[in-house]
């Protein structure tokens, strides 16, 4: 400081050159507040406070109730800010005289922006749990001041009435992207394994699954036609391996009921095989296909049944879905000793993928690293039906953004293989709307 300007510092100026750095540290310390107990998790803060760390208890009453400390602790920065700031243009003004405004303000900005602002946030980010101990007692302190308090909840009481609102919400803080983003950065940083990666993706997708997507089709079904004896469906379940299968009833448009393998052997055994099926058949429940697998799932555990019929919007048999397929949403495919393994998909010696056309296109993006649409389909063999808009023939083509697909084997109306390729990407911008339809020669 220059000997003009010192000689020029009356008491008054140095009192409140004084209570600018208390203010200064005060805001600092509000900063990495701010930051280490916004960084702070839950879990970890139930940690902290199981191994007996002093800051343990206050860390966790602040953690878990996050509208206790957030408005408080912001009025008190916005407090202090003002103070300093004004008391900054005060003794600017006394020392620099008509330039003392334009000093202090650029002073202000730029002190305090780096020392209160950037440098205990960024200290709060790379050592967010050190700061989170070491703010949480004298933050639970702060916030417990009843004026503090109440004056906080009479300005956000003003603002409800300006915007109407209830203040801050709890939770949920991070997004379903987010988290997601977390669960990849741990598996990343070798935090988690990777197969509990994916195991938390299928919880989290888990709930947007619809029976639509997860059920067998209708033309894949193994179906009991009415006129069956309890001889012929039981050779029809050893055949198939299955323990339940769907009867038709006597119009034979529609599901009647469930025939199980144990009834059916057990009748066989007595010496009724001759009886008609339809006199062993159970009940059987229908659900439409968009319904969450998730509620489901939650509905076969509390009603005991293991499986159910998918019915469209018509009432018309759209599938079939069991507990199982419920379950592979989870833990991915089950496999039993009785089951034949088929590969969805084959990749051929040039890069091209032979895909199964009941393939589901999230999972076709999630192998290719592709971006196809499904909102109007599901499946691959949806894809190139929905997108020629009519039946197509073995061998015709379609191009559709960056992929090339083929229809390989079409049964009746149904496109049972696809040949998927890249198309090469000569020109990034790219000429078109990026689809086109075209059979080929």
């Amino acid at each position: 400081m220059s000997p003009v300007i010192a000689a020029s510092l009356t008491g008054t100026d140095v009192l409140m050159l004084i209570v600018i750095f208390v203010l200064l540290l005060v805001l600092i310390f509000l900063a990495v507040a701010e930051m280490g107990l916004s960084k702070m998790t839950k879990p970890k803060a139930v940690a902290l406070a199981d191994e007996g760390r002093r800051s343990g208890p206050a860390l966790l009453k602040l953690v878990e109730q996050p509208e206790r400390w957030v408005n408080p602790l912001l009025l008190t920065v916005n407090i202090c800010q003002t103070v300093q700031a004004t008391l900054t243009g005060i003794v600017a003004g006394r020392l620099f005289g008509a330039w003392g405004v334009a000093i202090g303000v650029t002073l202000n900005v730029i002190v305090f922006f780096v020392m209160a602002e950037a440098v205990p946030k960024t200290y709060a980010i790379i050592h967010s749990e050190r700061a989170a101990q070491l703010t949480a007692r004298p933050v639970n302190a702060l916030v417990s001041f009843p004026i503090l308090r109440l004056v906080s909840r009479s300005l956000i009481g003003l603002t409800n009435v300006i915007v109407r609102g209830k203040g801050l919400k709890q939770g949920p803080f991070v997004s379903e992207q987010e988290f997601l983003g977390i669960v990849e950065a741990a598996a990343h940083d070798e935090v988690i394994e990777h197969e509990e990666r994916e195991l938390i993706e299928s919880i989290i997708e888990f709930g947007d699954t619809i029976a639509r997507e997860i059920m067998m089709p209708r033309p894949d079904m193994v179906i009991i036609p009415n006129e069956a004896t309890v001889t012929s469906a039981l050779d029809l379940a050893i055949a198939n391996g299955y323990s339940r299968l769907p009867v038709f009833g006597p119009a034979d448009n529609d599901v009647l009921g469930l025939a199980y393998t144990k009834d059916l052997i057990r009748a066989e055994r007595e010496g009724r095989g001759d009886l008609s099926v339809l006199d062993l058949v159970r009940p059987v429940r229908f659900i439409p296909e968009n319904k969450p697998v998730s509620r489901l799932m939650r509905e076969m555990q509390a009603g005991k049944f293991h499986l159910a019929i998918v019915a469209d919007e018509y009432g018309d048999v759209a599938g079939l879905i069991t507990l199982e397929d419920c379950l592979e949403e989870l833990v991915g495919e089950i496999v039993d000793e009785y089951d034949t393994e088929e590969h969805a998909v084959e990749q051929l010696p040039n890069g091209d993928y032979l895909v199964d056309g009941g393939m589901s296109i999230d999972e076709l993006n999630e192998l290719i690293e592709a971006k196809l649409p499904n909102d109007d389909w599901d499946t691959l063999g949806g894809l190139v039906f929905s997108t020629l808009e009519h039946v197509p023939s073995p061998g015709e083509e379609l191009e559709l953004d960056d992929w090339h697909f083929t229809a390989e084997e079409v049964e009746g109306r149904r496109v049972r293989l696809v040949r998927v390729r890249r198309l090469p990407q000569a020109d990034d911008d790219g000429d078109g709307d990026g689809e086109s339809a075209h059979s080929a020669d």
